[in-house]
C-alpha cells in the first residue's frame, strides 16, 4: 500500500513507500496508509502527508493539501469491454490549497481529482496510453487515448463544466509532439496545423512521463497536464527491479492505536 506524493521544481521531491496491508486504515470517508491520509470531509478532500523523499532527495516531506471541488461528477469510463479498469473523474475542476513545511511549497491555484481503478494488472491489458486534462473557459477538457493487447484502441474525449456536468465531445486530432528524455513517445489532441509542446517538465521515467503541455482545442489555446505511459517497456524484467530504489517496502509499519 501506497500514498504517491510528487513536488516539481527546484528541490522536487518523489515519495512512495509501500508499506504492506498492516498500515491500512479506511473507511467511508478516510483512506491512511501508515503516516499519511487521505481524508473526506463532507466538502473538501484532505490530504495529510508525512512521508520521506526516494533517493537522490531523501528528506522529509509534510504537510496538508485541501481540494475543494466546484462540483463532484458521477461519470465512470470503462477502459475495457469487461470493466475490468475504468477511469473515475471525481473532480475535474476544483481549487487547491498546498501548504508543505518547506519554502516555496505554499501555494493555491486550479487542481483536479481523478483515479483509475482495476482487478488486473494495467500491462495485462494495454501496450500504451495518453491522458490529458486541460483546463478550458467554461471548464475543462479531458482526453483519454489507449491502445489494448488485443489491437483495440480507446479514444475518448469528455467535457466538464463548472457545476458538474459531464459530456462526450469531439475532440481534435491525436497530434505527436517531441518525445520525452527517456524517449517515451507522446500525443496529444490539437487543432489541425498546431504543434503541441512541453511547458514544464514534471515526471520523467523510462515508461512514463508527465508533463504541463500547451496545445489547442477547437480554437483556445490551454495547458494542461498530460501523462504518457508505455507498457510494453514497463514489463521489461530489467526494468521492474529499478522500481524498488524509487519505491522501497517498510513492512513492519505499526499504528500507535
Amino acid at each position: 500500500m501506497c500514498i504517491n506524493v510528487a513536488t516539481y521544481g527546484p528541490g522536487g521531491r518523489f515519495t512512495m513507500t509501500d508499506r504492506g496491508k498492516d498500515a491500512l486504515r479506511q473507511d467511508q470517508n478516510t483512506f491512511q496508509v501508515g503516516p499519511s491520509s487521505l481524508r473526506w470531509t463532507g466538502s473538501e478532500l484532505v490530504i495529510d502527508i508525512n512521508e520521506m523523499g526516494a533517493p537522490p532527495m531523501v528528506a522529509p516531506v509534510r504537510g496538508t493539501i485541501r481540494l475543494t471541488p466546484s462540483a463532484m461528477t458521477k461519470v465512470e469510463l470503462p477502459l475495457t469491454s469487461d470493466g475490468a479498469h475504468i477511469w473515475r473523474p471525481f473532480a475535474p475542476v476544483a481549487k487547491i490549497s498546498v501548504n508543505l513545511e518547506k519554502s516555496g511549497w505554499t501555494w493555491d491555484g486550479h487542481g483536479y481529482f481523478d483515479a483509475n481503478f482495476g482487478t488486473r494488472a494495467l500491462e495485462d491489458d494495454f501496450s500504451f496510453w495518453t491522458w490529458g486534462r486541460y483546463p478550458v473557459r467554461d471548464g475543462a477538457l479531458c482526453a483519454y487515448d489507449a491502445n489494448r493487447l488485443d489491437g483495440s484502441r480507446v479514444a475518448c474525449g469528455l467535457s466538464f463544466s463548472e457545476n458538474g456536468d459531464a459530456k462526450v465531445v469531439d475532440l481534435p486530432p491525436q497530434t505527436p509532439f517531441r518525445r520525452s528524455l527517456w524517449t517515451v513517445r507522446r500525443e496529444t489532441r490539437a487543432d489541425p496545423g498546431v504543434a503541441p509542446r512541453q511547458v514544464m517538465n514534471m515526471l520523467d521515467a523510462p515508461f512514463y512521463s508527465r508533463s504541463m503541455v500547451q496545445t489547442t482545442l477547437n480554437g483556445e489555446q490551454t495547458i494542461g497536464v498530460h501523462e504518457a505511459l508505455d507498457l510494453k517497456r514497463f514489463r521489461s524484467p530489467f526494468l521492474k527491479p529499478m522500481l524498488a530504489v524509487r519505491v522501497p517496502r517498510r513492512r513492519r509499519w505499526r499504528f500507535d492505536s
